[in-house]
């Protein structure tokens, strides 16, 4: 937005410096006149007779004092124009700092050095802002990457099929339609996937009251078929001494989370004979929801990097049928993140992981 252009900060500081010399030795001189000059007689003869009248001191001291107020005016004039610049030059890097983050350089920042003050802190909380924003800008750049990327190649399997078919009619359709099918519906649960993660992170739903423990049998309850296709034991459990696990959110969004972490926690599992366990409890103002599976080993530096979109987590067990778009844990630290909530994920020491979610209750 355009402004018309006005006196600089510095200026403005500077006259501000500038009159409050001029008014204090004002009140200075006022003080001297009402306290002194005041009790000074007026006549011919002076204080006794040996001293000087009040005509006489006034025709001395006002041309000292109008000499006095100029020197404080041109004092205060340039003196505040020069400590004005000092207290302005931190300013001035954090404004040198924010054009050039404007014209898309995100990795400069400010480094205030000295000791802390209001403008260190300023240029430090500027800092973290930028590093925030290059942090955000580059996983959108690698997600859009990423994204372009999966959804080439179920499009560029469905062309070389459709154009194998178009150059040997006369072989068997039946194959080739099973074929489109899979990767179509590829294709079509990358895009939801995509789409809910865009909705998670937007943040703009119908809040409403929601029960986790009704959510999690329900979650278990559509999942059971695939947990006993793998011979996993899938559990529920619950603790009511401190009440219903509930909190306020969307309910389609919050069941996608719980429905993602409990199939997460089926097919990143044992081939059989593995255990899914899924806790919901209330403790204090806090809701919280704890799947844990069974599993290999996981080394730390693999659980952090397991919510980071398209990370499918290969070196955790699962079967190829269940491979996936490596979306389903960075969909649920959307939506945890949208619903103000905490997402930990530990690596458990027998092996599996556990997952706890920590959302805000229902007031």
């Amino acid at each position: 937005m355009r402004r018309r252009p006005g006196p600089s900060a510095r200026l403005k500081l500077a006259l501000s410096y500038a009159g409050f010399l001029f008014v204090a030795g004002a009140l200075l001189l006022a003080v001297v006149w009402m306290f002194l000059l005041r009790y000074v007689p007026d006549n011919s003869q002076g204080l006794l007779g040996v001293s000087p009248n009040r005509y006489l001191l006034v025709r001395t001291f006002a041309p000292a004092a109008a000499a006095a107020m100029l020197f404080l005016l041109v004092f205060g004039l340039l003196g505040g124009w020069v400590l004005a610049g000092r207290m302005l030059r931190p300013l001035t890097r954090i404004a040198d700092a924010a054009r050039t983050a404007g014209k898309g350089s995100l990795s400069h920042r400010v480094r205030m050095e000295g000791r802390q003050d209001e403008f260190r802190e300023l240029a430090d909380t500027f800092d973290s802002m930028l590093e925030q924003l290059e942090s955000h800008v580059a996983e959108q750049q690698r997600f859009a990457a990423n994204a372009s990327h999966e959804l080439r190649t179920p499009l560029a399997i469905s062309r070389t099929l459709l154009d194998v078919a178009l150059k040997d009619p006369a072989r068997d359709h039946r194959e080739l339609l099973e074929r489109l099918s899979v990767v179509n519906a590829r294709a079509i649960d990358l895009t939801e996937a995509l789409l809910l993660l865009s909705r998670g992170d937007r943040g703009n739903f119908t809040r409403e009251s929601v029960d986790l423990s009704l959510l999690a049998e329900e979650a278990a309850e559509t999942l059971l078929p695939l947990a006993e296709q793998r011979r996993i034991t899938l559990g529920v459990t619950g603790d009511v001494t401190g009440g219903a696990p509930r909190t306020t959110g969307s309910p389609e969004l919050l069941l996608r989370m719980v429905t993602n972490l409990v199939q997460n926690a089926v097919v990143h599992n044992f081939p059989a004979g593995g255990t899914v366990t899924v806790h919901t409890e209330a403790y204090g103002d806090t809701s919280v929801l704890r799947v844990e599976n069974t599993g290999s080993v996981l080394p730390a530096e693999l659980v952090a990097t397991l919510t980071e979109p398209f990370r499918r987590g290969t070196e955790r067990v699962r079967t190829d049928e269940h491979a996936g778009v490596g979306l389903g844990l960075a969909i649920v630290h959307s939506i945890v993140r949208a619903h103000d909530g905490i997402l930990d994920l530990t690596p458990r020491p027998a092996g599996g992981l556990r997952v706890t979610v920590r959302l805000p209750a229902e007031p």
